[in-house]
């Protein structure tokens, strides 16, 4: 099957390789349906994508699921009935309905709840986040090292190297997540707390409008330039370099660089189409609430959460090809 495989991607080889020494520019998303299908035909690599996630994934869930029972236990004597934060019964039962008969009623008592957990989970929070970020770094270092030279075992094991680039890329990502939140904080200010001081009624028309436009900007803007991030770990393993090599390597790419922005762009926007997906799935159930159970629910929004996880582990090994078969192209 894999002489297959490399077999079938020869002529597509030869034809971006002609392209250019005809002086025709290849697209970045110009092979990008026949690097899908290659994937498809290699479901081990998205097998051991989502493996190595896993090893991460299943003990973080469960390390983050046991602190923050620990703390609703120690705040609700030891019942987990979340009535004793101030969250009525009508609320616990039907939240959606709550929501859309009094959402500002339903924010404030949601907001008193967490004020009183949020202490105790910002405390947890000082130790479980260094550990997992500690963890992350490690684990996926070593698994998109396996997953690379899966792809192509011609390329240099430099875990070292992949582990520093990690710790750059999940700076990079906290500081992202930390200018979303400044800005939810900013709209949130503009459409609700000043209308309420002004003694108007909050726009939430507004607040959704604006959070949905920056929200989608700022997955847009992480999505043009963090193809660095994502391709100097294969330059990396693919000429034998450490980090700061790798990362001048990835800004001296000349043309090439362009096509990556573009793959990367690409697949920014399949990932939006992925999530907006999954948000459809998971309130498809909804309508038909009356005659659904709890149980059912649950289990639809696990599998809902499953599928997502996996198609987006399939596009990050896409992504991670289309710019192997770039560089091939455009090197060799």
């Amino acid at each position: 099957m894999g002489g297959h495989e490399v077999e079938s991607d020869r002529p597509h080889d030869k034809r971006n390789k002609a392209a250019l020494i005809m002086g025709h520019s290849v697209r970045g998303t110009q092979s990008l349906v026949h690097t899908l299908a290659r994937c498809w035909r290699r479901p081990s690599l998205t097998g051991l994508e989502v493996l190595w996630r896993w090893v991460f994934g299943a003990p973080a869930l469960w390390l983050v699921y046991v602190q923050v029972r620990r703390i609703l236990l120690l705040h609700t004597d030891g019942t987990l009935d979340l009535t004793r934060l101030g969250l009525d019964r009508k609320l616990m039962a039907d939240p959606m309905g709550s929501l859309a008969a009094d959402p500002m009623g339903v924010s404030a008592k949601i907001g008193d709840a967490a004020g009183v957990v949020l202490p105790d989970i910002f405390h947890t929070a000082l130790w479980v986040v260094p550990v997992l970020l500690v963890v992350w770094v490690v684990v996926s270092s070593v698994g998109r090292t396996v997953v690379l030279r899966r792809m192509d075992a011609g390329l240099h094991a430099r875990v070292g190297t992949l582990m520093g680039l990690q710790t750059v890329r999940m700076v990079a990502l906290v500081g992202s997540f930390a200018l979303w939140f400044v800005c939810l904080h900013w709209v949130a200010n503009v459409a609700v707390v000043q209308p309420i001081a002004a003694g108007e009624e909050p726009n939430l028309v507004l607040y959704s409008a604006l959070m949905i436009v920056l929200t989608l900007g700022l997955f847009t803007a992480w999505a043009v330039v963090s193809w660095v991030l994502s391709v100097t770990p294969l330059l990396s393993m693919l000429r034998d370099i450490g980090m700061a090599e790798g990362l001048r390597a990835a800004f001296r790419l000349g043309a090439l660089k362009s096509k990556l922005v573009e793959v990367n762009l690409v697949l920014g926007i399949v990932k939006i189409a992925l999530i907006v997906l999954a948000i459809v799935f998971s309130a498809t159930p909804l309508p038909f609430e009356s005659v659904t159970t709890p149980d059912f629910l649950r289990v639809w929004w696990v599998g809902v959460a499953v599928v997502y996880l996996v198609e987006s582990d399939f596009f990050h090994v896409a992504r991670l090809m289309a710019y192997l078969e770039l560089w091939r192209a455009y090197q060799e």
